[in-house]
């Protein structure tokens, strides 16, 4: 990557306006191309090397770096000084520890949300993508991929489009280029994309049709459940022709919800604005007198599903991240009626 200037590696006035000008002197801003167990590998404007991840003095938690990171380091002897505050950070507790968080990756302009056209199609986990993409300010896009494998691709995308009025719905053929050719636009030079998915729907086999090659690994699915084996183990960025980078993701079977009160808001915005009209601030949305959630389930203009949706995420929320309020603060900009379902298979 000896070619690529910084320009081109994502840097741009946010980080550059983070270091002073004695750092500009004794360090050299690296970004974080993929990470490994105690170490990361690094590229930078005619550099590139794999160093030692630990940042001195750090105690955990989010001070460590993650793919997609920006750093400085020290000139001379490569040693890790600091990371760069984010424009942008996915992260979630870690499985089955929820004292410790799991950085996804950062610096992320787009994220796609992959599924497939099949038995993975799932609404729920759909939205949880949704409010982590949200919650920290990137544009999500749904990608539907194996739209050629079923009759109805329709029925797929506009169930994933009920999900929100403004959301961006792409199906693809994953194998064919000319199809995965239609998700370029979003990874320009200097863009960064993220793909979040279940195992088996196909993100590695769209990176390397976007990529042009067959450098990341792909399984079959199992015909007994429909389910994918874990094809990604490490997170890595991949340089695309037109110049963007796309992160890989190992696949997520469990995504737990932690500080993402504004996302469930956005994502669910027509129940929010609803529950905004209930007669008791502190309304729980179940028997209380003058619940507008109630009305509005039982005249038809809200989905009795998607509010037991909306209320699981807002609960996990609360629970994971110590919150004791759940209710929407303010008033969303858009209303309307979202009903979302499975499509018919």
């Amino acid at each position: 990557m000896s070619d690529v200037t910084l320009a081109q590696f994502g840097w741009r006035a946010f980080f550059s306006k983070q270091v002073s000008a004695e750092e500009k002197i004794c360090c050299r801003p690296v970004r974080v191309m993929s990470v490994h167990r105690g170490r990361v590998t690094v590229a930078g404007e005619g550099f590139e090397d794999s160093i030692v991840s630990t940042l001195p003095g750090a105690e955990g938690g989010e001070d460590r770096p993650t793919v997609g990171d920006w750093l400085l380091i020290d000139h001379d002897n490569h040693g890790l000084k600091r990371i760069l505050d984010r424009a942008s950070l996915f992260k979630r507790p870690a499985p089955g520890d929820d004292r410790r968080v799991q950085l996804i990756a950062a610096n992320i302009d787009t994220l796609f949300v992959v599924t497939s056209c099949n038995r993975d199609f799932n609404v729920a986990r759909l939205e949880r993508y949704l409010v982590l993409a949200r919650e920290v300010g990137v544009r999500p896009v749904v990608v539907l991929t194996k739209a050629d494998q079923t009759p109805v691709p329709g029925r797929f995308a506009d169930a994933a489009r009920a999900l929100q009025s403004d959301l961006r719905v792409e199906s693809v053929n994953a194998r064919d280029p000319t199809s995965a050719a239609l998700m370029a636009r979003y990874c320009a030079a200097g863009q960064t994309v993220a793909l979040v998915g279940s195992s088996g729907v196909g993100k590695s086999t769209l990176i390397n049709t976007l990529t042009g090659s067959a450098d990341i690994a792909t399984q079959a699915v199992r015909e007994d459940d429909g389910k994918g084996r874990h094809t990604t183990t490490v997170r890595e960025m991949h340089r695309l022709s037109r110049g963007g980078w796309l992160i890989d993701t190992p696949g997520i079977r469990e995504l737990q919800m932690s500080a993402v009160t504004s996302g469930v808001a956005e994502v669910f915005d027509d129940v929010t604005d609803v529950a905004l009209e209930c007669q008791f601030t502190n309304c729980g949305h179940g028997e209380e007198p003058g619940c507008a959630i109630v009305a509005a389930v039982a005249l038809g203009s809200l989905d009795p599903a998607r509010i037991d949706r909306w209320r699981k995420l807002a609960e996990e929320d609360a629970q994971n991240s110590g919150a004791v309020e759940t209710r929407p603060r303010s008033r969303s900009r858009r209303t309307g009626n979202r009903k979302s379902r499975l499509p018919d298979q």
